[in-house]
């Protein structure tokens, strides 16, 4: 059984020296993360689509086991909103190629405003992709989590081509007041939406966002622990992105996640250890 974690980047400011050697160059930077996390979500690419040899780039840093979840770029599905962009899906879908089966999915996060009235757009839109990728979905319009009907219907187009729906869970985060200028701002930005648990394939994809406090957020993880340990058991390949406000020790939450699934289910197969850290030097 494998379970994959990471975070939604593979360099932080707050990681340098502490987690990760610094310096590192660009080309070795995906690759220290590695050590810690076996996936990533690919953020990036929804404000650029990459050249193709930084693709190229990250691919040599990982090996094929490695999992990325890669955003399509912002003009298809926030400015176009699925139509009429076929010139920026062909350039993305190109410059993402030498992942190969590093792209464990690539990821449609849709608008607030993108509703059940628009479903027959992503039904089309869907159904044109290259069949040679996964797909998993996000939403955030409030009718796909309040009304049933609606979420069956998102339901269906879905399963009818075998992509995912991603739950963004940020009701730990929620529950209670900011107490950091992080968890302010992440307060007046994030989704609140109920939690939503069921998985429509055979590799669910999760994200959490829980507090800057551990003992918080390692609270409010405790159902995904047992939802995640019952994937495993079902014979689902489960990946699961775990954010803070300020993301500080996001790579260690990751492995804290990972090792209480490994508590219930020891026989998940246990993260590589991380690439040690050398002192900072002057010279």
């Amino acid at each position: 059984m494998r379970l994959h974690v990471g975070c939604a980047m593979w360099t932080h400011k707050a990681w340098q020296g502490r987690l990760l050697p610094h310096p590192l160059p660009p080309e070795e930077r995906l690759r220290s993360y590695a050590t810690w996390c076996n996936a990533v979500e690919g953020n990036t690419t929804f404000y650029a689509t990459p050249a193709r040899s930084t693709v190229e780039s990250w691919a040599a840093q990982v090996g094929p086991e490695f999992r990325f979840v890669v955003k399509l770029p912002k003009p298809i599905t926030h400015e176009r909103r699925l139509t009429g962009a076929d010139e920026e899906l062909r350039a993305f879908l190109e410059a993402i190629e030498p992942l190969g089966q590093r792209a464990h999915a690539l990821w449609v996060q849709l608008p607030g405003s993108f509703g059940p009235d628009d479903l027959g757009v992503l039904a089309g839109f869907l159904r044109g992709l290259p069949r040679s990728y996964r797909y998993a979905v996000e939403v955030r319009h409030r009718a796909f989590f309040d009304d049933e009907r609606s979420a069956r219907l998102l339901e269906g187009v879905l399963s009818g081509v075998g992509a995912e729906w991603v739950p963004f869970d940020t009701t730990a985060f929620f529950r209670s007041p900011p107490t950091s200028d992080a968890e302010r701002d992440a307060w007046l930005k994030k989704p609140r939406l109920p939690r939503r648990a069921p998985a429509l394939t055979d590799r669910p994809i999760v994200r959490y966002l829980g507090r800057d406090d551990t003992a918080r957020t390692v609270e409010g993880w405790q159902e995904w622990v047992a939802t995640v340990a019952g994937w495993l058991r079902e014979g689902r390949s489960p990946t699961v992105f775990v954010h803070t406000p300020d993301n500080a020790d996001a790579p260690v939450l990751a492995r804290r996640f990972h090792d209480e699934v490994r508590a219930v289910l020891p026989g998940v197969e246990p993260l590589p250890e991380p690439a040690p850290v050398e002192p900072l030097t002057l010279f």
